[in-house]
């Protein structure tokens, strides 16, 4: 899906330090999102902030979330979900101008929890298919009695901020003189060799991403 449509400008998502790091377009977002699998969800519960690893899913302008039916961070009237690829180590000559290569991701917004049951499914397919794409239709559906124990967060991407850093250091003019090396170190994440389940049944091929 490509819009090119602005990303909302709120007070929340303006981006006050380094504001040239700044996307401005949703298919930034978009790729951001669509590039992950792991996002951090931002509450507050019982007064106090909490942050938790949690998977998602796209499907559209909605993040679909999902947990456990009795988890308590899942019932927040307002939440921050941000999603961040760390892509480099930026070496400068100083330790002042050390940096990383980044993109991220924030959205805020008031989540609804999914009770049509067609949507629900279409949260969980998004969830899916966002860690293992293919995998929906591989995969046994889940039953009724799973379904209830399960809670789908939409989350509206309306209010959402972008911002990125690409690039060499950036040093002082007088530190280029110095005999320290200087540069980016790549940081890329890849899969491994799959480890068969011991109880996997002999013939059964791997069939995943």
């Amino acid at each position: 899906m490509s819009t090119n449509a602005a990303l909302s400008a709120t007070e929340r998502t303006r981006i006050r330090r380094l504001p040239e790091r700044a996307g401005s377009d949703r298919d930034e977002l978009y790729a951001i999102l669509d590039a992950g699998r792991l996002c951090h969800l931002g509450v507050i519960v019982d007064g106090s902030p909490r942050v938790l690893p949690t998977g998602y899913g796209r499907d559209g302008d909605t993040l679909y979330l999902h947990g456990s039916t009795g988890a308590v961070s899942l019932r927040a009237e307002e939440i921050c979900v941000t999603v961040t690829h760390l892509d480099g180590l930026v070496l400068a000559r100083s330790v002042f101008h050390h940096s990383m290569n980044y993109r991220s991701a924030v959205i805020y917004g008031r989540p609804h929890l999914v009770t049509d049951p067609s949507e629900k499914l279409a949260g969980l397919r998004a969830v899916v298919e966002q860690l293992t794409p293919g995998r929906w239709d591989t995969a046994r559906r889940p039953t009724r009695k799973e379904l209830a124990a399960t809670a789908v967060l939409a989350l509206p991407l309306d209010e959402a901020s972008v911002k990125t850093r690409q690039g060499p250091p950036g040093d002082d003019e007088e530190d280029y003189a110095l005999d320290v090396w200087a540069g980016v170190l790549p940081v890329t994440q890849s899969f491994g060799v799959p480890v068969p389940d011991p109880l996997l049944r002999p013939g059964i091929p791997y069939d995943g991403v």
